[in-house]
């Protein structure tokens, strides 16, 4: 389920990049799997909304947007719901695993890292690193 609490308030500034979308108007049925769909029809519906987030000019900002309220559906920014998932667990390990080992040795470690979302110069997609 969604974490509507993440949502940001209703100021346009933060939502108005959805006016440049390049999926406004078209059916939401191809980022949005239909009950029971598995395999190949699956994929292929995946696919085609892809070419659609390839082409659209706030991919990046849509992927952002999912990833931050944990959108739990759909194709957004060209990633489906798997590939978002996968995308917050790495994070979720690179943050475990940068965390000091124990309680006696915080007090000697540097600050844990911090982590940022940029976007790929070669996919274009969100990635999230270390700063």
């Amino acid at each position: 389920m969604a974490d509507f609490s993440r949502l940001p308030g209703p100021n346009a500034d933060l939502w108005d990049w959805q006016l440049l979308a390049a999926c406004r108007g078209v059916d939401s049925s191809l980022f949005f799997h239909p009950e029971g769909e598995r395999g190949a029809a699956r994929s292929a519906r995946e696919n085609s909304a892809k070419e659609v987030c390839m082409r659209c000019p706030v991919r990046a900002e849509c992927a952002a947007h999912a990833l931050a309220v944990r959108e739990p559906y759909g194709v957004w920014g060209g990633l489906t719901e798997d590939e978002r998932e996968e995308l917050m667990g790495r994070a979720r390990n690179r943050l475990i695993s940068a965390a000091p080992a124990t309680a006696s040795t915080a007090g000697t470690a540097s600050m844990t890292p911090m982590t940022s979302m940029t976007t790929s110069a070669a996919t274009g997609r969100p990635i999230v690193e270390r700063m």
